[in-house]
């Protein structure tokens, strides 16, 4: 038996998806289950056995916001506990916005609003410090 037995760790890939709309805004959903319920945060989740980060990406979305998007370059990625998440730029190509499965909210936000919403622990400091949140925007 390896001296490691039993602290050997999985990791769950995962992928979420960096949407925004032509005014800026960021679309995020209210994660409805564990981990993180209650927490606002960029859509995505678990990339299934055998699925592409893309393929899971354009799932999760669809799931999650009622939105088809198409999945974009890499932008980061990111390990909270567990999870290894890579976050990819995605656009909307069709859909109508509205919660699904296990988002209890969807909607767009101004860099300001997201500051001012229960996030998920590290969401704005990484958006920012990737860019994607201006630390100066409104």
């Amino acid at each position: 038996m390896p001296d490691n037995w039993g602290t050997i760790q999985y990791m769950v890939r995962c992928v979420g998806a960096v949407v925004l709309d032509r005014s800026g805004r960021l679309l995020v959903i209210l994660r409805g289950h564990a981990p993180s319920e209650g927490l606002w945060s960029v859509p995505g989740g678990r990339v299934e056995a055998g699925e592409s980060d893309a393929a899971a990406l354009t799932r999760e979305v669809l799931e999650e916001t009622g939105l088809v998007v198409t999945c974009g370059r890499l932008i980061g990625s990111v390990r909270r506990g567990a999870y290894d998440i890579h976050d990819y730029a995605a656009s909307v190509t069709g859909g109508v916005l509205r919660a699904g499965s296990d988002a209890a909210g969807a909607r767009w936000v101004t860099p300001a609003e997201l500051r001012a919403l229960p996030v998920t622990p590290g969401l704005v400091e990484t958006l920012t410090e990737w860019g994607v949140l201006s630390t100066n925007a409104p």
